[in-house]
């Protein structure tokens, strides 16, 4: 009868068998195994939030919650709060700037319309193939600007009018047709008495917004998943 002693090859392969079946021989596919568990629950997490019941209370855990360092937060209320915007640390709009843009715009090409239509450009109707429509009054000029006016003005108003909405909706993620804070029970009481802070999941520091919110003394501290 042949032993380990007496076969070294058998007992090579006898400990390969071991390492291989036992749980401590495969660290690796268990820290992947860990990771993976808390990436799934990382994604279906959205996000936490506070409640608080004054406004006092929404406004310094607000503060709190930014002196932190955390960017990605909101503030849910009931009525507008004065000065909120400054403590978030909204930056302004960008849209006047936008629409200022799209207006300007509207004006060029109203004036260009209506000097192109009078045959105001010259040979560069003919690139165009298309025949102006002169339009000769008590002997003015075609390219006389003030009768053009009232197109300008259409054509600029119509521009930024339709780039201010737009630009609204766009900048504001909107339409939005589905929120899983709306799922959440105690959320729903701000449309009438009660405020939150809401710290979305996607903030670096997210991993310390329970413990920065419990310091703000709420009332309640809820994970928002969807």
């Amino acid at each position: 009868m042949s032993t380990t002693d007496d076969n070294p090859t058998l007992e090579t392969a006898d400990v390969e068998l071991r390492r291989q079946t036992s749980p401590l021989s495969t660290p690796d596919s268990l820290d992947y195994s860990i990771d993976s568990s808390l990436d799934q629950e990382r994604e279906e997490t959205v996000g936490i939030f506070g409640e608080y019941d004054t406004v006092d209370g929404v406004v310094a855990a607000a503060k709190a919650v930014r002196e932190a360092g955390i960017t990605k937060f909101d503030v849910h209320t009931p009525f507008p709060i004065h000065g909120i915007d400054d403590v978030i640390g909204i930056k302004p709009t960008i849209l006047p700037w936008i629409v200022l843009g799209a207006g300007l715009s509207g004006m060029a090409g109203g004036f260009f319309l209506t000097m192109y239509t009078q045959g105001a450009f010259g040979s560069f109707d003919s690139l165009l193939s298309l025949a102006p429509y002169e339009y000769l009054i008590s002997g003015k000029p075609l390219n006389s600007l003030p009768a053009y006016i009232p197109v300008i003005f259409e054509t600029t108003i119509l521009a930024a009018a339709f780039t201010a909405g737009l630009g609204m909706l766009l900048l504001n993620g909107l339409p939005m047709l589905y929120n899983p804070l709306f799922k959440h029970e105690r959320f729903r009481r701000v449309t009438d008495d009660r405020f939150f802070v809401v710290i979305d999941a996607k903030d670096k520091k997210f991993d310390q917004a329970r413990d920065i919110l419990e310091d703000s003394s709420p009332l309640a501290i809820e994970v928002v998943k969807d």
